[in-house]
């Protein structure tokens, strides 16, 4: 009930505009590296808060290809010279292992491996085409929920160009991990993921305390367990900081910034993205999800954060992109 509260409270500076018709955004969950298992319950999240606030529809989703391909098999390391007699008779037991595994491979897996490989990549062309600029200029908004790696966009420059005229993007946690080699896409989004350490209990300090996103948050908001990234190629001066820490999150006596969610503009559109999203137990709601760290409450308070940071982006809901000086 409270949770449902705080949806109503957040959507209601958008009711006018949300009464003739919600947005449309794209939601993309597609990734070329690791892969989050809390991506279902994200697309899940990202739907329910989408009807419930009526502020947006998901009119496509952009997902992973159904179809698994198998990668063959991994030669061992070869041990150090100097390592001892055990290490060495693991390596020969593995390495015979491996040639086995390799000769029924290529009789018969890498075949099915290479078909494979080649519906998975008709899948992906049929899946990322619904970013390209002609389907793009339909929607308001494009959300990048714990995506990696590069992806294979119809035209990541015509991408850039969309946001730069007035497309709204939404990027959570490894949205940063992303288009590393893309640096356009870097610079719209001002933060690149640079490595993380052991998950830890996380203390955010909320830098807007008027910003739908981080609206009716607790300073600080303490997190259980969450994986903390550290980032880079991060210009404040050309951002607004939303919720950072004053030390490194898994060295508490390393003092300084550390971002953690922030906004801005690019162009004429608005980016918004927080690096928080890697546990299931943020995204997901249901008290009895497996292995919950993370309390309801904060899992609502997650969800609060993330649709105030749609609502924002797609201009449903006003919040300054002005730099806030003198933080740490």
């Amino acid at each position: 009930m409270k949770f449902r509260t705080l949806l109503l409270s957040i959507a209601a500076c958008a009711a006018a505009a949300t009464a003739a018709e919600p947005k449309k955004v794209i939601v993309c969950t597609v990734t070329t590296g690791f892969r989050h298992s809390s991506i279902p319950h994200a697309e899940e999240a990202i739907k329910r808060l989408g009807e419930e606030s009526k502020s947006y529809t998901v009119v496509e989703w952009v997902q992973q290809p159904a179809t698994h391909v198998a990668p063959a098999p991994q030669k061992p390391k070869e041990p150090k010279p100097d390592a001892d007699e055990r290490a060495k008779s693991k390596y020969t037991e593995d390495l015979a292992k491996y040639e086995a595994a390799l000769a029924k491979w290529e009789a018969g897996g890498k075949a099915e491996a290479e078909a494979a490989k080649k519906k998975f990549d008709e899948e992906m062309k049929v899946q990322m085409a619904k970013l390209s600029p002609e389907n793009l200029a339909k929607v308001d908004g494009v959300i990048f929920a714990n995506t990696t790696g590069d992806l294979p966009l119809p035209d990541n420059e015509g991408f850039i160009t969309w946001i730069r005229n007035g497309g709204a993007f939404m990027a959570m946690h490894s949205g940063s991990d992303t288009f590393h080699r893309f640096r356009p896409y870097i610079d719209m989004l001002q933060g690149e993921f640079d490595g993380h350490g052991a998950q830890v209990p996380a203390d955010l300090i909320v830098a807007d305390k008027a910003h739908p996103s981080t609206k009716g948050l607790p300073d600080p908001w303490q997190l259980r367990q969450e994986e903390m990234y550290l980032i880079k190629n991060h210009d404040r001066t050309r951002l607004r900081t939303l919720l950072f820490m004053n030390h490194h999150p898994n060295h508490k006596d390393q003092a300084g910034y550390f971002p953690v969610a922030w906004c801005r503009l690019e162009g004429k559109g608005r980016v918004f993205y927080t690096s928080l999203g890697h546990r299931e137990d943020l995204w997901s709601i249901d008290p009895a999800l497996n292995d919950r760290k993370n309390p309801v409450e904060t899992a609502q308070k997650f969800n609060q954060h993330i649709l105030g940071g749609i609502q924002w982006a797609l201009g449903l809901a006003p919040g300054s992109t002005d730099p806030i000086p003198n933080l740490p």
